[in-house]
């Protein structure tokens, strides 16, 4: 019998060598399908993943109070982020109603097409802050004013204070119009169905003009008792929790620095004092008379926004901005806002922002003008068109 030569037969060695190759490539090819499982859950066995179980209606009640509760943009951008399902379901108008006012609150210098159209998504699922806001902006910012104020009408007809109040200064100033198209009436009536709703600028202002008797029957007192409640709203809504427990522990609550002044002591030093403090760390004496400093209140995205926007680009020619800093109104024609009649050197788009701003900053630096009267005359235009707010 013929057999092969011994050459041709692999020795030991060389068989070893090729098992272990085989092994290698086994070994590649398992790694590989573990892989291809990590990156398809799906084609795994049954019982790995169960995302796709979960039901749209439980996502979506899930996402509602995510952006409910968000902080900021970026906290509810980053859920729509995530993937694809919930990047849909994000969308959903149910979520979008439910949306915080900080999850829309865009700053001026990053506004994009994409900021607005989600708000408009959200102002069409709606949701009624983002009525206001994109209102706001609409009306100020972009210059479209049928469009915001159709936005700001639809929020005040779901009770939002804000926009009742805006909506009332517009009708005071006929903002968007001439100076005939203003209707005071209309404007306080805005006001108390805003000051109703516990809005507090909107309290001031009808106060102011129950006093001056501005679109309304004059009525000192009852205008007295409105400022009174005002003042009385906005210091609650500051005073902590804790000031009005009977037994409160300094040690674990310390008293704020403005709250000391309500604890007695020498009026006159409390009012020095306090009218010095205020002016260093931006704090409002709207109860001055009383020897307290209030704290500025944190202003909505849409003021905040007003603020940042004008910085970043001047209203157009001839037009002003509202002189109290956290208000950002702009004229939407020229002598529109009713100026100091002291000095003339400051304009307010309400009586409210006056008030403020007298608190705030103006009587420290209000001086008169014994020439104003001439440039008035020489200035006729100015003085057919505006007003003067009287101070008192």
């Amino acid at each position: 019998m013929r057999t092969r030569a011994g050459c041709c037969y692999l020795s030991e060695s060389a068989t070893a060598m090729e098992k272990c190759k085989r092994k290698r490539q086994m070994t590649g090819r398992e790694e590989m399908s573990e892989k291809r499982l990590r990156r398809e859950p799906n084609s795994g066995p049954p019982g790995v993943n169960h995302f796709d179980d979960i039901p749209d209606d439980l996502l979506i009640s899930v996402l509602a109070k995510l952006s409910n509760s968000a902080k900021c943009p970026a906290d509810f951008m980053n859920v729509l982020l995530t993937c694809k399902r919930f990047n849909t379901l994000g969308l959903h108008p149910l979520v979008l109603s439910t949306t915080s006012t900080c999850s829309f609150a865009v700053k001026a210098s990053s506004w994009s097409s994409g900021a607005h159209n989600f708000m408009k998504r959200c102002a069409e699922a709606g949701n009624i802050e983002a009525c206001y806001t994109l209102g706001m902006i609409r009306f100020y910012c972009l210059e479209n004013r049928g469009g915001g104020a159709s936005l700001m009408a639809k929020a005040a007809i779901s009770s939002h204070a804000a926009a009742l109040y805006s909506l009332a200064i517009i009708q005071f100033n006929g903002s968007g119009g001439t100076k005939k198209d203003k209707d005071l009436k209309a404007g306080v009536a805005l006001c108390a169905r805003s000051a109703f709703l516990g809005h507090v600028d909107a309290l001031r202002e009808l106060g102011h003009c129950l006093q001056d008797g501005y679109g309304v029957t004059k009525n000192i007192t009852e205008g007295r008792r409105f400022l009174v409640q005002a003042n009385a709203r906005e210091l609650a809504s500051i005073l902590p929790a804790h000031y009005f427990r009977a037994h409160q522990d300094t040690r674990l609550h310390p008293i704020e620095p403005w709250l000391k002044n309500l604890n007695g002591g020498n009026r006159r030093q409390n009012l020095a004092a306090g009218s010095q403090a205020f002016v260093q760390a931006a704090a409002c004496p709207l109860l001055s008379d009383f020897g307290c400093n209030v704290p500025v209140p944190e202003l909505h995205p849409a003021n905040k926004f007003l603020v940042d926007w004008f910085k970043l680009r001047l209203p157009g020619f001839g037009l002003r901005l509202c002189s109290h800093r956290f208000c950002g109104r702009p004229e939407t024609r020229r002598h529109e806002f009713r100026r100091c009649s002291v000095c003339g050197t400051v304009n307010y788009c309400s009586r409210a922002c006056q008030a403020l701003d007298w608190k705030i900053r103006h009587k420290h630096n209000c001086t008169p003008i014994e020439d104003w009267l001439e440039q008035e005359d020489d200035d006729e235009e100015m003085g057919e068109d505006e007003e003067d707010i009287v101070i008192s």
